[in-house]
């Protein structure tokens, strides 16, 4: 199901956000490719800690233009506007996946802001994706083909609901796909399905793969406490990623994830990244 979302505008353009409102503490969160703000992914953990949560449309993603800031950097400087203009005067930062350059992007250009950093899946300071991906994802996802093609995946989880779980889950994983659908509940299922038939690329997917972090920038700028999250079983972004930001950014805490695919929260481990969660929130 999705949730309701509103649109501000800011000096850097429109931004499509969503808040849940709980507790004074705040995190941001920035979703990974194919997703917007009306798509929670793996907030539960601070739902149940009771912090509010603050989730953007990144631009090219939703109702954010790719306008609104196309660069990690830039668009940066706009959620640190968002923030000011809803009250918070700190917040704690999640990337995930995609997200990943902004969260460290802003929290290396904004130190006063954020507190915290946790980098999921995340895309770190080196080359992503491959050159071959890179190409193939510009034609399929670019402005002609990009609704048709979410129009036959969502037809496809409507019709084929087990095909779907296939095809969308194999790039994710560098596990066999059977392998990691066999590990899955049927509430985690059903949840991915509702995911995949909600999902939409947009402009913003293809200005993620036109954008290469140069190595050890702004990563090596962060100074916050960091916590990178990821597995070795990721076929998406490979476990390079985390090592590279771990390595980059000064005291980062690197947890390895035992998921079999890009998804840590479906990983039979989760209870336990969600322990060190909830732990690195309140040290």
């Amino acid at each position: 199901m999705e949730c309701a979302t509103r649109v501000i505008g800011l000096s850097g353009g429109p931004v499509e956000y969503r808040l849940a409102e709980r507790g004074p503490g705040v995190v941001l969160m920035l979703h990974g490719g194919h997703m917007r703000a009306g798509l929670p992914l793996g907030e539960e953990v601070f739902a149940d800690a009771g912090y509010t949560v603050l989730a953007p449309s990144r631009p090219g993603y939703g109702r954010t233009p790719l306008a609104t800031g196309a660069s990690p950097d830039r668009f940066a400087d706009v959620l640190a506007e968002l923030c000011g203009v809803l009250g918070f005067g700190a917040v704690d930062v999640v990337g995930q996946s995609a997200g990943g350059p902004v969260a460290v992007a802003l929290a290396a250009r904004h130190p006063g802001l954020v507190r915290r950093l946790i980098l999921q899946s995340a895309v770190g300071p080196v080359p992503w994706p491959d050159r071959l991906t890179r190409l193939g994802g510009r034609v399929v996802f670019g402005r002609l083909l990009e609704p048709v093609i979410w129009a036959l995946i969502h037809g496809l989880v409507r019709r084929a609901p087990g095909l779907a779980q296939r095809l969308l889950m194999s790039p994710l994983t560098t596990r066999p796909v059977a392998e990691v659908l066999a590990g899955l509940t049927a509430p985690q299922r059903a949840a991915l399905l509702a995911m995949f038939g909600r999902m939409r690329s947009g402009a913003g997917f293809g200005n993620d793969l036109r954008i290469t972090a140069a190595p050890g920038r702004p990563a090596a700028q962060v100074r916050q406490p960091t916590l990178v999250i990821a597995t070795r079983s990721d076929g998406s972004v490979p476990y390079v990623h985390a090592e590279a930001l771990a390595s980059a950014i000064p005291g980062a805490r690197l947890v390895e994830s035992g998921a079999l695919s890009h998804m840590i929260w479906l990983g039979d481990d989760y209870p336990a990244i969600a322990a060190a969660i909830t732990g690195f929130l309140t040290e």
